[in-house]
């Protein structure tokens, strides 16, 4: 994961921490595991969904899964999951709060 943070730029003290799951635990616990037989066809067994979590003391607030029947991977329709999208349901939830982003 340091290698995949380095390559998108992600300085060391950032916020951002990029974690794996080689065991699927988390991707079972969180019931992502993309169980559509298209990847699974072509040997992608164990991959969890495309998703983003905001999760706020240990509460999840935000669950944004980018998913079709078309295209279960969410490999061509990413933009739920995306930084601005996120952004953009993090504040009308904390609008909806009453509160400031």
């Amino acid at each position: 994961m340091t290698a995949w943070a380095e390559d998108q730029g992600v300085p060391d003290n950032s916020i951002v921490t990029l974690m794996g799951d080689p065991y699927s635990e988390l991707t079972e616990k969180l019931d992502m595991e993309m169980t559509h037989e298209g990847p699974k066809s072509v040997g992608l067994i164990n991959r969890c969904k495309r998703n983003a979590l905001y999760i706020v003391d240990g509460k999840v607030e935000i669950v944004r899964i980018a998913e079709k029947e078309d295209d279960p991977a969410g490999d061509d329709f990413p933009e739920v999951t995306l930084a601005d999208s996120m952004m953009e349901a993090i504040a009308a939830l904390q609008q909806g709060a009453g509160q400031e982003l």
